[in-house]
């Protein structure tokens, strides 16, 4: 396994920066992912990057990242409410895996109360903006160093 991180985005991400961005702020995916890619280079790490719309596409990449990963930051958008076959696929990962989301989802709608994910993640980061996916990054840099 190499010393990688696969970020992971979800459904509608990809509409950052111009989706809700009283909720989701005014930067874009990119503006994300180059913050994620800075502090894995910082902790001397590489970052790969997929974002799709689509549930089985999101699972092909959780599988692809078992032996080649050795994490998973996963903001996996609605899925993260409904998708017992994301939950599955990364229980059968066996690196570290954080979860991701700008909003806090606790304080808001019900129905977004509820992570299916959350059960075989190591951790979440929550309702910190873009700020959580340098948050999420050094998680996984510290987890992986106690490895």
């Amino acid at each position: 396994m190499t010393d990688s991180i696969l970020l992971i985005s979800g459904p509608n991400l990809n509409l950052l920066g111009e989706r809700e961005p009283e909720i989701y702020g005014p930067e874009h995916l990119e503006d994300h992912v180059a913050t994620a890619a800075a502090e894995a280079k910082r902790h001397a790490l590489a970052l790969r990057h997929i974002q799709s719309n689509h549930e089985g596409e999101l699972i092909e990449a959780i599988h692809g990242a078992r032996g080649q990963d050795a994490a998973i930051v996963i903001n996996a958008g609605a899925y993260t409410h409904t998708s017992w076959a994301i939950h599955d696929a990364l229980a059968a990962y066996d690196g570290v895996v954080v979860e991701l989301h700008l909003s806090n989802p606790a304080s808001r709608e019900p129905f977004r109360h509820t992570s299916v994910i959350a059960p075989v993640a190591d951790g979440a980061i929550v309702g910190f903006g873009g700020l959580g996916y340098a948050l999420a990054v050094e998680a996984v840099a510290r987890l992986l160093s106690s490895h």
